[in-house]
């Protein structure tokens, strides 16, 4: 066996990187989103033996969903491109680039057993450039054929050398040979087809039979004429070997699966449920068109399913011609490679073998699968031909006449080929231009309107989306997913009795229940969510949750495995505050899916809204456990360890809103958070630090401002606070405790009683009944030395609030101060008074008078806004609201599970701790105090 040389090598590498450098740029299309965006076996916190227990999606291999594609090898290479790029589209297809030239190369070692150095290489090249591979090479899920494709060559090669130069068997290529196959099954299905081939080669190549000699060997063997050769026994022996290990793979493959096959609808595959003759016409029409896409890779198009191929019906269908065409060009390569002991012969079985066995699994012929045609699995049987193609040439080029025409065509093929590719990847940029480019070839695909629509959604532009949804259910009237999608976007454009319409459609085509035969063998679980859609659509409308908890019972019913309709159910009994019901309902989603982070963070809402916040705060950890980075888990538990006042969970907390911070980068509640907690343990430069990094992604943030201004005033820098205040009363004008705070810093501290009464006399515009307000305003009148007005606002304040003492005694000490003044025979107004700090009491005693109330309203200030989203609203104003989405996506299924969420999500006041308490108490003491001195300077003046 020739070796590969550098330069051979250098020149595959080149062409490879040549035809598909451009792939870098495309994203995550089609159904690399479930593999990948959705799949959370990528993720580092799932435990690494889930990818042995789960599908090639992430769906555990138990669940009837499942599409029993068990693939764990493939995911762990995705695994290992989330460890080191996460989500960068970029390095997952440089990977499968890499991949693929490394197929190209074992590829060329393989046909230098069958051809010539110049023709192999020939091959080689044309493998590296045919178009029909953009679908594996830079779809990211193709990895999984150029993974089995590795092993499966390498098996191959490694079999080769299971002969010695004396014809004995050599065991360690075998055992070799037989962990390959094991992990190219473990690539991909197909990959156990190897073992076929290396049967082939075995028989007809190492051994040079051809099939008279074996029929005249098995004859004399009968006879008794003679025994088995020795050679002969050896090659049984062999093939013993390697067809009982495969049985074994084949056994726990099954036993992996259940024994079960995946559900697939007669929309994926029509012909897999259509009766004889058009089930069987129609999958040995599609062995020639698939021919047809090697020969002619002209129009490609990335799904083949529902009505791309309309059904072959009669045996008078013209289409029948091209089968028949087909079968027989297949008897005569296999009659001839047979039958002939020519080297050539050995060439075109082994061709016909790369072409044959790896395609059976997919071929419809022993048993359904989910698709009509599928471009990518034609990536291992496109080696066979491409040898049959150079071998072709070999024949062609060694007459005279020909040879430079046919060299001239092979360059015109390699070049066209190299063309197609390039521009065939710029169609998997994105979603929109893969299926508008699929359009282009086949119009009468429903799946292909479907998905175009669901790219124009996923960009916001539903009106554009419904048009195509729309013409999806013009195509196929009884496809119940492109029904759910037109409800789906009319929901998306508020026109609810639309998409309720359009939900009853679906729901019209859904088979009815047939008692005592199970539900799920008849119709995809997915088109089960046409109940969640349509309950989550109607219970926007608070008279009809009645209606929609029966649309859950009744998809419950229908299958009691259905986990989405236990989490949407229990959302509903949420709002219905039927919060036992609710329970129990997560509770049997978490039997049925114990290992669903947002399940257990589900449950925790749950125990928040019955009073439960340590059974909440231990299900918020059970969520963490499983997905340590899980956005609301660490934000709400986080919320619930501040709240409780406990500063030994404080440490705790501020570390899982820094992991918040790390997640959601721009997310000013994060930060906001941390500041709080910084106020909460009196680290001031830090909750200065994250409170001013929340104002800077939000400008105008209520809560953080105030906070902020707080914190100055209590930090005695009460001039760095009034600008704050003045950004904050800048957007939110009527802010009472932000005016109080500021007319409380100038009256007090800048001495600015005129600035300071306009602050109180502005919240007595907005609140006339402002106990608060109205006590401060009559202060600034006192200090202005107009004495009867200060009497007349403490009167009315009393009136107001009867029984606050200290109004009365304030009350009492401006009378006594009237009193004596009019015995002097002083004024007991001036003239001017606000106009700089005047007065006959002084500075000092007023700031005093008014800061025992203002005390309070710090206190209360420190309320202000804890939570997320806090500046839409006062502390007193915010409460629990949650809820999570409903709404179905994607193929008109509902949305996977997901977390309890809103844009008020975790919005909860927090109750004061022992040590506020007792700093409160220490205030209002001291004020108090202060209080009783003002009284005595009063009483002897």
């Amino acid at each position: 066996m020739a070796v590969v040389s550098w330069k051979e090598m250098f020149l595959l590498t080149g062409l490879v990187m040549g035809c598909y450098w451009n792939s870098l740029a495309c994203g995550f299309v089609f159904d690399d989103v479930s593999a990948i965006l959705d799949n959370k076996d990528l993720r580092p916190y799932t435990p690494l033996h889930n990818l042995f227990l789960n599908d090639f999606w992430g769906t555990p291999m138990a669940e009837e969903r499942s599409h029993k594609s068990y693939r764990p090898l493939t995911v762990l290479t995705f695994r290992l491109n989330y460890l080191f790029s996460e989500l960068s589209a970029a390095s997952y297809h440089l990977l499968n680039i890499i991949l693929h030239g490394v197929v190209c190369m074992l590829f060329l070692r393989v046909c230098r057993l069958f051809l010539d150095k110049t023709f192999s290489l020939l091959a080689a090249l044309l493998f590296a450039v045919h178009p029909i591979h953009t679908e594996a090479v830079t779809g990211v899920v193709g990895r999984a054929e150029l993974l089995s494709s590795i092993f499966l060559l390498a098996a191959f090669l490694a079999y080769t050398k299971s002969t010695s130069t004396d014809h004995s068997i050599v065991w360690p290529p075998i055992a070799v040979t037989v962990v390959l196959v094991a992990a190219a099954t473990l690539c991909k299905e197909q990959g156990i087809t190897v073992v076929g081939i290396c049967c082939v080669y075995e028989v007809f190549v190492a051994q040079g039979f051809t099939l008279p000699m074996m029929l005249d060997t098995v004859r004399q063997v009968l006879q008794g004429k003679d025994g088995f050769p020795y050679a002969v026994l050896q090659t049984l022996l062999k093939l013993i070997v390697l067809v009982i290990s495969t049985l074994l793979l084949v056994i726990v493959r099954v036993q992996v699966i259940q024994s079960q096959l995946p559900v697939f609808t007669r929309f994926d595959n029509p012909a897999a449920v259509s009766p004889t003759p058009s089930r069987q016409l129609t999958f040995n029409y599609l062995l020639p068109v698939n021919a047809w896409l090697l020969l002619n890779p002209s129009e490609l198009c990335c799904d083949w399913t529902m009505g791309t191929i309309p059904l072959v019906e009669s045996l008078l269908d013209l289409r029948n011609l091209a089968t028949v065409a087909f079968y027989m060009s297949l008897c005569l390569l296999a009659h001839y490679s047979v039958f002939s002991r020519h080297s050539s012969a050995k060439t075109v079985i082994m061709a016909l073998s790369l072409i044959v066995l790896p395609f059976i699994p997919a071929s419809n012929l022993f048993f359904p699968v989910g698709f009509v045609i599928a471009e990518r699995v034609l990536y291992v049987p496109s080696m066979g031909f491409c040898v049959l193609v150079a071998h072709g040439f070999k024949i062609v080029s060694h007459k005279e006449q020909l040879r430079k025409i046919s060299w001239l065509m092979i360059g015109v093929l390699l070049t066209t080929h190299a063309v197609k590719t390039f521009n065939r990847n710029w169609d998997w940029e994105s979603e929109y231009t893969l299926f508008t480019s699929a359009l282009k070839v086949n119009k009468n695909n429903a799946k292909l309107w479907n998905n175009v629509g669901h790219a124009l959604e996923n960009q916001n532009n539903y009106a554009m989306a419904l048009r195509y949804f729309l013409q999806a259910t013009r195509v196929q009237p009884d496809d119940i997913g492109a029904h759910m999608n037109v409800g789906r976007t009319y929901k998306n454009l508020n026109r609810s009795r639309e998409a309720e319409e359009a939900y009853l459609v679906a729901k019209s085509l859904m088979p009815q229940v047939i008692p005592g035969k199970k539900y799920a063998t008849r119709v995809a679980p997915n088109h089960l969510n046409v109940y969640i859609n349509l309950a989550n659509l109607i219970r926007a409308n608070d008279s009809r949750l009645e209606e929609a908890d029966q649309l859950y019972r009744q998809a419950i019913s229908m299958r009691p495995d259905f986990k989405q309709a236990y989490i949407s159910r229990g959302e509903l009994l949420l709002k219905m505050n039927k919060l036992t019901e609710a329970r129990d309902a997560y509770l049997r989603a978490l039997e049925l899916d114990s290992s669903n982070a947002d399940l257990w963070y589900n449950l925790a809402i749950v125990n928040i809204e019955m009073k439960d916040p340590s059974e909440a705060l231990k299900n918020f950890n059970r969520a963490l456990e499983l997905n340590p980075r899980h956005k609301l888990a660490l934000f709400n538990s986080a919320l619930l360890m501040q709240e409780s006042g406990e500063p030994k969970f404080w440490p705790e907390a501020n570390r899982r809103f820094l992991i918040y911070v790390e997640e959601e980068p721009d997310d000013a509640n994060g930060y906001f958070n941390l500041g709080m907690l910084a106020m909460d343990a009196n680290e001031n430069a830090a909750a200065e630090h994250w409170m001013r990094k929340a104002i800077g992604l939000q400008a105008g943030f209520r809560s953080a401002l105030f906070n902020l201004a707080l914190l100055y005033s209590q930090s005695k820098r009460e001039v760095d606070a009034l600008p704050v205040l003045d950004e904050l009363l800048r957007h939110h004008p009527e802010h009472v405790k932000g005016l109080i705070l500021k007319g409380d810093i100038l009256m007090n501290h800048k001495k600015d009683t005129r600035g300071a009464k306009a602050c109180f006399e502005r919240i007595l515009r907005m609140d006339p009944t402002n106990v608060q307000g109205k006590h401060n305003l009559c202060v600034v009148y006192f200090e202005e030395r107009d004495l009867p007005r200060a009497e007349q606002c403490l009167e009315e304040t009393l009136a107001l609030a009867p029984n606050e003492e200290y109004v009365r005694r304030h009350l009492s000490i401006v009378r006594s101060k009237m009193a004596a003044m009019s015995a002097a025979g002083e004024p007991l107004s001036r003239e001017g008074g606000g106009r700089g700090g005047g007065g006959g009491v002084s500075a000092k005693e007023e700031k005093l008078q008014a800061a025992e109330e203002t005390t309070e309203e710090v206190a209360a200030g420190e309320e202000e806004g804890r939570g997320a989203n806090a500046d839409g609203k006062g502390a007193e104003d915010e409460k629990n609201v949650r809820k999570s989405s409903a709404e179905g996506l994607g193929g008109g299924g509902a949305d996977q599970t997901e977390p309890l969420d809103s844009t008020q999500a975790g919005k909860r006041t927090k109750g004061k701790s022992t040590k506020e308490i007792k700093d409160i108490e220490e205030k209002r003491a001291a004020a108090l105090k202060r209080l009783e001195e003002i009284e005595r300077i009063l009483s002897g003046d």
